[in-house]
């Protein structure tokens, strides 16, 4: 259901007439009311079907729904005590300085409610454009709630894009009264920080059959670390001999208490080569973890905080059990502790609804984007550096059935420097449509996303993974790799019917990464070659990191020959010669959505705050 957007019915014609008859009371009586009188409520039944709590200790709360055909978003706050006003903002990373706000405050007599926006000090400004529409202030007996919404897009240069993908949200309480919104700086406030998936596809609820079970993989009552940041790890064994069955839905299981420390959470099955798996539960980053933990890679859920439960298609489920699956599987759960809560015991994890009727196709797990390997780097000191990963025609055209797969659902990811990903399908040398795309990704908010509209992926078809990085405060390149300090560029995309492709990534041919070496040697003054040094990772770090030499490499990345990694589920190459492959050619790109601003087809806004009628306290 859609906020103040139902469909009229026929049967609703008698509730109109009471209606009108209601409003044209209300015209009477308006004029004798208090200008600052709170703004009436949203309609009965009213559905805000989306919430997360704010901050650690849960006294803020935000709720939310979507208008797609209006491209509205329609959000609540609700805060347990109000003091003096709440913020809320959006920024490109969830920083104070340069933050679309909305406000409520009270300078000592009367309350206010506006737009505005922080400048690079974090001071804020009132908006000279007023795009966010107050609908509802008021006390409750379980505390205050506000009600407002706001275009997706604004065209205001000083307000946020809300687009699909991450949106870092930053919130604060006022204390004390604000005289005047020009002696207010975010930066000084003590401000939050959460991350959610604000724009949902709208879909309806699949039903599970009647012999749907469940399988919870939980942590075992550990107690939360007291640091802000935590990944705990957990061996979890299956069933023996259990039989293939298909997962329908997963959902998390969240300690109460928890809700708002348990950030998210993943569920991967260990590599069925992987005979045994030592019990384990501790640190991921641990130097006592079991190396065999490393092979625990393929996602079977994940979830992250505001994430809703994953129903897989109607016609599809992921196995479970059976030949060639493993009994090991490893639980991954990252709290995020910022108020460093002591002695909190958490048993949260994923809740796993499967059955032994198994569906018409199987759902598989794809990787695309780039191979886990040194030759892909990122130079030191960069703002926006770029890497793509393909997924070759001549890859699809040898591993996919005549019918192609439909991609329904993915899951990005990069490590700490990744600040944005995009997975985008090209057929005959034209981008045809976006797969997946996070112009805001943090590694610290990780979920499988259902795709807005399944994907179909053809024989000959191509797949490019873009993913950007940000290394500013870095002295040293940053090689692709493993560890959290190196980086990835992957998308894992969930599709079905499922195919022994498994992986479809690549890098740089090694050869011409060599010649690199060698010419920024020479520029710089060295002999040209680095023969002498033993790994790629030594080569790198001998580099005299300028403008030039980063454009240079940039410059390789995106011209030079590729090796493709197209593998089957038993991690060998489909038959082919996969060397020295040339990059994918896009003759024609995606041109970009425009918005009703952009058209000229929004109204125009306020220019003032709105006056609210709230008690306060002076």
């Amino acid at each position: 259901m859609r906020l103040l957007n139902k469909d009229l019915r026929l049967q609703d014609v008698a509730l109109m007439y009471v209606t009108l008859l209601a409003a044209l009371l209300v015209l009477l009586v308006a004029p004798y009311q208090s200008p600052s009188a709170t703004p009436s409520a949203p309609p009965p039944g009213a559905s805000l079907p989306y919430r997360v709590p704010l901050d650690p200790a849960g006294q803020l709360q935000l709720a939310w729904n979507i208008s797609f055909s209006q491209q509205e978003v329609y959000l609540e706050l609700k805060a347990r005590t109000l003091g003096h006003g709440l913020l809320l903002g959006m920024s490109d990373r969830g920083q104070p300085t340069n933050a679309d706000l909305v406000l409520l405050w009270d300078d000592g007599h009367k309350s206010y409610f506006g737009d505005a926006w922080s400048d690079a000090d974090g001071r804020v400004m009132l908006d000279s454009q007023q795009d966010y529409q107050l609908l509802d202030a008021r006390n409750t007996p379980e505390g205050f709630c506000l009600l407002f919404k706001r275009p997706f897009n604004t065209c205001d240069p000083h307000d946020y894009v809300i687009e699909e993908g991450t949106v870092h949200i930053i919130y604060a309480m006022l204390d004390k009264p604000v005289r005047s919104l020009q002696t207010l700086n975010v930066s000084r406030l003590q401000t939050g920080l959460q991350r959610i998936l604000l724009l949902r596809p709208d879909m309806a609820t699949p039903t599970l059959p009647r012999d749907v079970r469940t399988l919870e993989v939980l942590a075992p009552n550990i107690v939360i670390p007291t640091q802000e940041t935590t990944y705990w790890c957990y061996t979890y064994l299956l069933p023996s001999r259990m039989p293939k069955n298909h997962i329908l839905m997963y959902e998390a299981v969240v300690s109460a208490g928890n809700e708002a420390i348990v950030h998210h959470i993943e569920v991967f099955e260990c590599s069925p080569r992987t005979d045994a798996v030592p019990q384990y539960s501790g640190l991921c980053d641990s130097k006592m973890k079991p190396r065999s933990l490393n092979y625990c890679r393929h996602v079977l859920a994940a979830w992250a905080l505001g994430a809703e439960a994953f129903y897989y298609p109607p016609d599809a489920g992921l196995p479970l059990g059976g030949e060639g699956s493993s009994r090991f599987l490893r639980l991954e759960v990252h709290y995020h502790n910022p108020l460093l809560i002591s002695g909190r015991r958490d048993s949260s994890g994923i809740r796993l609804w499967y059955s032994p009727s198994l569906r018409r196709f199987d759902a598989g797990i794809m990787e695309l984007g780039l191979v886990y390997t040194p030759v892909m780097a990122i130079p030191p000191h960069q703002n926006s550096f770029q890497l793509t990963g393909y997924c070759t025609a001549k890859c699809t055209r040898t591993a996919l059935p005549p019918g192609g797969i439909h991609i329904f659902a993915s899951q990005l990811h990069t490590h700490l420097a990744g600040r944005a990903v995009r997975t985008v399908l090209v057929r005959g040398g034209q981008e045809l449509e976006v797969v997946q795309e996070d112009k805001h990704y943090s590694t610290h908010y990780q979920t499988i996303r259902i795709l807005k509209k399944m994907v179909t992926v053809l024989p000959g078809d191509v797949l490019l993974t873009k993913c950007t990085y940000n290394t500013e405060d870095r002295n040293k390149p940053t090689v692709g790799g493993f560890g959290i300090m190196e980086e990835m560029c992957v998308n894992y995309v969930h599709y079905y019917p499922r195919t022994q492709l498994e992986l479809c990534k690549s890098h740089v041919d090694p050869d011409f990464l060599q010649k690199y070496f060698s010419l920024i040697n020479r520029y710089h003054g060295g002999e040209g070659c680095s023969c002498s040094l033993t790994s790629v990772e030594d080569e790198f770090s001998s580099v005299a990191w300028d403008a030039f030499s980063g454009e240079v490499l940039s410059s390789l990345y995106s011209t030079s020959p590729i090796t493709m990694h197209c593998n089957q589920s038993t991690a060998e190459l489909f038959p082919g010669d996969w060397e020295r492959q040339k990059i994918p050619e896009v003759s024609v790109e995606l041109q970009p959505h425009l918005y009703p601003c952009e058209v000229g087809s929004l109204p125009p806004r306020g220019a003032g705050p709105t006056e609210v009628g709230l008690a306060h306290t002076g």
